[in-house]
């Protein structure tokens, strides 16, 4: 029997050549560090400086200068700073706060440890973030906040979403843990609600090793958060107080030296010094990966192909996705007959396109928020304390639920490097047509 001869279009998996020779090893590389950065940490390092606060508190005054606030405040992840937002709006036991289900865990789970009961909603599947409709369809009377998840960079209608809580008098926390420098209708993201937290760890765009802020315009959500865990900034007379009053309300002022959440929220100085260097050279390193990622999906698109589609805002829109982190493609498996999406990702990957399927999990589904009794309470955490039992079954949020088989992880460009980038379009051109043409079947 003759052997099948090999072509350009004969996909990697089937013997073929890859369409991507080996990249350039920091072409995904992150974060960028240069000397300045190694020299920033020495010095904290050298000093013994690791658990003050004096570079602690000018990171967080660029940060805040960066987001055009009054207030940021550092925490030693993002985890902790969206407790602490969470506990600085208010919501205690009884509450109910709703949260898209398609987030990594931390966007809300913390607000089971304040007594709250988590609503989940669904996300709108072109935007994969919340979906207005489906939040104001989960609001009930003891509802006291909603967690507004910048998913995969893209950011949420805000409008819709600041109208819906205001007419329902709910505060808004943003989760802006992957949307560092989005751009909603031309406003930074995180500027929109009552307060804002976001992780720095080392894999979000803007990093500085491991570490959180939070970040807000009210004065009494800000001193909370201070008092949450924040202890050694709430009284004078320790090694840590700078003299700025951070605590004016009389009602904190009684308890000042011990947090109130029982919480130690102070930042690590190493990645406080990190985060000051890589802040400076954030804008413009983020307007290279969207220089970058722009390129490859209007390369895309002039494919013409079907079953892939870009995740991003509209063209001169005013709205951006920032650093573009945890980027995700739009998976139409119907337009390639049927095709999974895990078969897909395989063919990309042996091309050398490195991607994986679908994003997070449904945290509605989880059985934490079903099932465990953190607490010993003698019933589910989740419902605790609730009015009423706001578990989710499989169907409930279809949204969130298709999101694991209709999107892929594509590739993070931090370089705008034109041949590469075509290369990966080729790549993925490669792959669809052997889709269309049933050479890739599952």
């Amino acid at each position: 029997m003759p052997t099948a001869t090999l072509t350009s279009e004969t996909l990697a998996l089937h013997g073929g050549p890859k369409a991507i020779p080996e990249a350039r090893e920091d072409l995904f590389r992150w974060p960028i560090i240069t000397k300045a950065d190694e020299d920033a940490v020495l010095d904290v390092l050298r000093r013994g400086a690791m658990s003050g606060t004096d570079v602690t508190q000018q990171f967080e005054k660029e940060i805040a200068a960066w987001f055009g606030v009054k207030h940021a405040l550092a925490h030693p992840n993002g985890t902790s700073s969206l407790l602490a937002a969470l506990f600085a709006v208010g919501v205690g036991q009884g509450d109910e706060v709703i949260c898209p289900s398609l987030t990594f865990w931390a966007s809300v789970t913390s607000a089971m440890s304040l007594g709250a009961s988590i609503h989940f909603c669904d996300v709108d599947p072109q935007t994969v973030c919340i979906d207005p409709d489906d939040f104001e369809r989960r609001i009930g009377p003891r509802t006291k906040a909603v967690v507004a998840v910048h998913y995969s960079g893209h950011p949420c209608d805000m409008n819709r979403i600041m109208a819906i809580a205001r007419k329902h008098n709910i505060k808004v926390v943003e989760d802006i843990s992957h949307a560092h420098g989005t751009l909603y209708k031309g406003r930074l993201v995180g500027t929109f609600g009552d307060v804002a937290g976001m992780s720095l760890m080392s894999g979000k765009s803007l990093a500085a090793g491991e570490g959180g802020m939070l970040i807000t315009n009210d004065r009494m959500v800000f001193e909370r958060a201070v008092a949450w865990g924040h202890y050694e900034r709430t009284a004078p007379g320790t090694k840590y107080f700078s003299g700025e009053p951070f605590i004016t309300d009389p009602a904190l002022q009684r308890f000042a030296g011990i947090p109130l959440g029982g919480c130690k929220n102070r930042f690590n100085q190493l990645s406080a010094a990190l985060g000051r260097v890589q802040l400076k050279h954030y804008r413009g390193r983020m307007e290279e990966i969207q220089h970058a990622m722009n390129r490859f999906w209007d390369l895309w698109e002039q494919q013409e192909l079907p079953g892939v589609r870009a995740h991003r805002t509209p063209q001169d829109s005013g709205s951006s996705m920032g650093g573009w982190y945890n980027p995700l493609a739009l998976y139409n498996a119907q337009e390639l007959h049927g095709l999974p999406v895990p078969k897909f990702c395989e063919a990309l990957n042996a091309e050398g396109f490195k991607c994986g399927p679908g994003a997070n999990k449904p945290l509605h589904l989880h059985p934490l928020y079903h099932e465990a009794d953190v607490y010993h309470a003698g019933k589910p955490t989740n419902i605790a304390h609730a009015a009423r039992d706001v578990r989710l079954q499989a169907g409930h949020l279809p949204g969130a639920e298709s999101i694991a088989h209709g999107a892929i992880m594509i590739p993070w460009f931090k370089h705008d490097r034109p041949e590469s980038i075509e290369q990966h379009v080729a790549a993925l051109a490669k792959v669809t047509r052997a889709a269309l043409e049933k050479r890739l079947k599952a």
